[in-house]
């Protein structure tokens, strides 16, 4: 069995080593600007992903493809199945749950999907793995993007049906 070595969690984009592996240092630099760019003081943080789901219908659907690129440059690094499929958990749940008007706002601030799947990868990666091809890989990941977006769609217009009832 490989001994997994976990590299640190970096907080801040310009603290990503040089000697990292391409992939990795993109990963912490996109989870760094989604979840935790815009410093609030007090040591909290946020990032942009949850102004771009303030973005009426579109927002969610944004976000939730930026963080599935994150999935998938985490699969490419060779991560196993499970962490991969944890990762993409972590994206649906933001996905759907940000959909919710107003208080999936704030769980976005919160919940900060790709943070959580850095320390996966951070904590599963190893030099050792090999890396994936991108073709089945992308087809995979892409699959069940596509099922977590529509799942997204099927919630935006089922809480938007339920707004408008209430309403009228």
């Amino acid at each position: 069995m490989k001994r997994v070595v976990p590299l640190e969690v970096v907080e801040d984009e310009r603290d990503v080593p040089g000697n990292a592996p391409r992939g990795l240092r993109r990963l912490r630099k996109i989870a760094w600007l989604l979840d935790s760019s815009i410093s609030l003081g007090g040591g909290r943080s946020v990032g942009l992903d949850p102004l771009i789901g303030l973005i009426p219908g579109l927002g969610d659907w944004v976000g939730a493809g930026i963080s599935l690129y994150v999935v998938y440059e985490a699969a490419r690094l060779g991560l196993p199945a499970r962490v991969v499929a944890t990762m993409l958990g972590n994206v649906a749940v933001e996905a759907v749950l940000g959909a919710v008007p107003v208080l999936g706002d704030l769980f976005d601030f919160v919940w900060k999907a790709n943070t959580r799947n850095l320390r996966l990868v951070e904590r599963h990666y190893s030099p050792a793995n090999e890396s994936r091809p991108v073709g089945r890989l992308l087809f995979g990941v892409l699959a069940l993007g596509v099922l977590i977006l529509v799942l997204l769609g099927i919630v935006s217009i089922l809480i938007a049906r339920w707004l408008w009832n209430l309403v009228a």
